[in-house]
């Protein structure tokens, strides 16, 4: 059975976007092929490293990465994660991909103390997580 092409999109393809692709990677990798990027690459956020270990999940092998157009074009599923890529995603040249935005907020604009600022990532992992249970569950 071919995999269904996921690409999840964001900002800079350091916090959510890598969140959600290490969630489907692990709950729906017999489904899926995963990938991620953003508009740019900002490089992989240290906290969303650190709070998706506590999930049990390891994405610090994970690479920051621009939009690549040819991965656009084959994906069944184009997932925005923050306002800012729904807005800005390219004009896709590719009439099979769902498209679909969930927006989240961006654990990395959070202040306050280290304790808030790890209870931002947390909520927003958890989050993610919920709807990505969902996505695999549904089965699209």
């Amino acid at each position: 059975m071919d995999k269904k092409l996921v690409y999840f999109l964001c900002t800079g393809n350091s916090c959510r976007s890598q969140i959600a692709d290490g969630f489907l990677k692990a709950l729906g990798s017999d489904k899926y092929e995963v990938k991620s990027a953003g508009l740019e690459a900002h490089g992989l956020n240290p906290r969303a490293v650190a709070t998706m270990k506590e999930a049990g999940i390891d994405i610090s092998g994970h690479t920051s990465d621009v939009i690549d157009p040819e991965i656009l074009s084959r994906a069944d599923y184009i997932i925005t994660l923050c306002g800012h890529a729904n807005d800005n995603c390219p004009v896709v040249r590719n009439d099979k991909a769902e498209r679909w935005h969930w927006g989240f907020d961006d654990p990395a604009k959070a202040t306050g103390t280290e304790e808030e600022i790890t209870a931002k990532f947390r909520e927003v992992r958890d989050s993610i997580k919920s709807r990505i249970e969902q996505f695999v569950k549904e089965g699209k």
